[in-house]
């Protein structure tokens, strides 16, 4: 019997990833499952994007690139900021990855180690703490409420800094809450970055998914001296509907930038040159699918929102960006649903499955007893089909 590492041994699977594996497993068993657990647009890819992907095949470009990336897609990556934001950067501030999850452990592997630690705001994404758990880092968590529109405050940070900490993890939209941090209000969390010396690494993927009066803000713009000091990621999955097609990136400085590159070099080599292509098409082409795709992602979170407003037993929160409703559900706690005794919200979501035929995540995996969460990238249709069936479960 071969022994694991201590890493394996420790690193959780992703539990939104093994939600949907349950679900297709139902489906593949011929039942009518209502899956809310990814966070995966429901649109296609964009023509245009997709004949770029071809073209590039059928031009040959189908091997190795540069680790970082190619230039072309760097470049463009660095003009988009530069248009969406006015902030500057070169070609060698920017690297692309297999994904932004892949950034985002590029991006701690790079910055942090054992003895370090890492300050992250909940509710979180799943990931965030397996993959600052995988440097040999630990993390330290801010709790935040429905009530506080689930943000952390300038002085929570305060509070948390130790003399250990090395790195906030901050993510604005947010997963799983859709929250959207004001720009005062990431201008007051910078001034304790500044004041405490710390790196941010800012999750920026779901930037152009934002509804309403909200407005995303790219945390290194802030203040003088902050952009030296922050690690940007984004990337195409969710703003081009890309999830698939595995490309995110990084921007930040230099030195970084190309510390990422390196681990990269050791773990993928590159990323997948096709993929490029089409990332380079999404980024310069016409950029009306992205406002059609966010306006029906506006229409589902009104959907979504009312019905769960009118449920028994949830406390919602209308969530200003990304495509996620996170409720509370803790006073059906200690209930019978479906033949099936709810004691927290894991029980909750498997009886919503099994009973309900229903799909959603158990808020303790973001860091959040009480709460589930329901991603809104389904069809109208689906999710009116799907709150039917949670709302009789519930009842």
């Amino acid at each position: 019997m071969i022994a694991l590492s201590k890493m394996a041994a420790a690193v959780q699977p992703s539990a939104t990833l093994a939600a949907g594996a349950k679900a297709k497993q139902m489906k593949a068993e011929g039942i009518t499952v209502y899956d809310f657990s990814l966070g995966e647009p429901d649109f296609a890819t964009p023509e245009h994007i997709c004949a770029a992907a071809v073209k590039a095949m059928q031009k040959g470009h189908t091997r190795y690139t540069a680790a970082g990336g190619t230039p072309e897609l760097r470049s463009a990556v660095a003009r988009s900021y530069q248009k969406m934001y006015g902030i500057s950067y070169t070609p060698d501030q920017v690297v692309v990855s297999s994904g932004a999850k892949h950034s985002l452990h590029n991006a701690l592997a790079a910055t942090v180690g054992p003895g370090d630690e890492v300050i992250i705001p909940t509710p979180y994404w799943v990931s965030y703490s397996d993959l600052v758990q995988m440097t040999g880092a630990s993390y330290v968590l801010v709790p935040t409420t429905l009530e506080s529109g689930f943000k952390m405050t300038a002085e929570q940070l305060r509070e948390a800094v130790t003399p250990r900490s090395r790195l906030l993890m901050l993510n604005s939209p947010s997963n799983p809450t859709g929250a959207v941090y004001t720009r005062q209000e990431l201008e007051a969390i910078a001034d304790v970055v500044l004041e405490k010396n710390l790196v941010v690494l800012s999750d920026e993927i779901y930037e152009r998914l934002v509804f309403g009066d909200a407005q995303a803000t790219c945390f290194a713009t802030l203040r003088p001296g902050l952009a030296e000091r922050t690690i940007t990621i984004s990337g195409a999955s969710k703003t081009y509907a890309m999830t698939g097609w595995r490309v995110g990136w990084a921007l930040g400085p230099v030195s970084v930038i190309k510390a990422m590159g390196n681990v990269q070099s050791q773990q993928t080599g590159c990323p997948c040159s096709v993929s490029q292509s089409a990332a380079l098409a999404a980024l310069e082409g016409d950029q009306e699918c992205v406002e059609i795709m966010r306006q029906e992602f506006e229409a589902r979170r009104d959907l979504v929102c009312q019905r769960l407003q009118n449920m028994p037993g949830v406390k919602s929160f209308v969530p200003p960006g990304a495509f996620y409703a996170f409720f509370d559900v803790s006073e059906h706690f200690g209930r019978t649903l479906g033949g099936r005794k709810v004691t927290d919200s894991m029980s909750f979501c498997q009886a919503a499955l099994e009973c309900a035929h229903v799909n959603v995540v158990a808020g303790s995996a973001f860091g959040a007893e009480g709460y589930v969460r329901l991603s809104f990238a389904a069809s109208r249709e689906q999710l009116q089909a799907g709150l039917d069936r949670l709302e009789a479960f519930l009842k």
